[in-house]
């Protein structure tokens, strides 16, 4: 099986306006605070790099990252997460928001939301780019939230596909090829 790229499902300007409208929703909610941005490798780092660097100078921002793993090369979660990198920051009595690029069954992000919980931080919120609601299974909070999307794979500004096409603009549908 192959893939191929298929259209354009949000445009790199409809992404900038979005991602400007959650950091200043963010900003509002933790005004004057620290806040300990946590990326989820490697699909949010393009998300999360836009997004703090919208942020008002007044938010005490630090940024450290989790990879996790549930995918592997298939584009269906497997539903078995394995830490693949820890944080290197302690969180303890800390507001702490994880950054995620999208949100499908829920079981990665719960996961990870527990986990963190755990660790004794001071508040754990969740912002996430894109929701696919058709596929959920467990119910995640999701605070910030960026677009809601079908139940279709997609690529483009950190989302992959076996590795591939993270550095699109755009967020574009994947369709599967059959081989002859």
């Amino acid at each position: 099986m192959g893939y191929s790229l298929s259209s354009t499902l949000i445009s790199s300007d409809e992404l900038k306006k979005r991602v400007r409208d959650i950091a200043s929703e963010i900003s509002r909610e933790y005004h004057g605070q620290e806040l300990v941005v946590v990326g989820i490798l490697k699909g949010a780092v393009f998300f999360l790099s836009d997004l703090v660097r919208e942020f008002t100078q007044d938010l005490k921002v630090t940024i450290d990252f989790m990879a996790v793993s549930s995918y592997g090369d298939s584009t269906k979660t497997s539903g078995i997460v394995r830490i693949v990198k820890d944080l290197d920051t302690h969180i303890g009595g800390k507001n702490v928001l994880i950054v995620e690029d999208i949100v499908d069954t829920g079981l990665t992000l719960s996961y990870l939301v527990k986990l963190l919980k755990e660790r004794s931080p001071r508040s754990v919120r969740v912002c996430v780019l894109l929701d696919k609601t058709e596929r959920r299974v467990v119910e995640v909070p999701l605070d910030f939230k960026g677009f809601e999307i079908p139940d279709r794979f997609v690529v483009g500004y950190g989302l992959d596909c076996a590795g591939l096409w993270r550095n699109l603009p755009d967020i574009m549908t994947v369709d599967q090829e059959e081989n002859p």
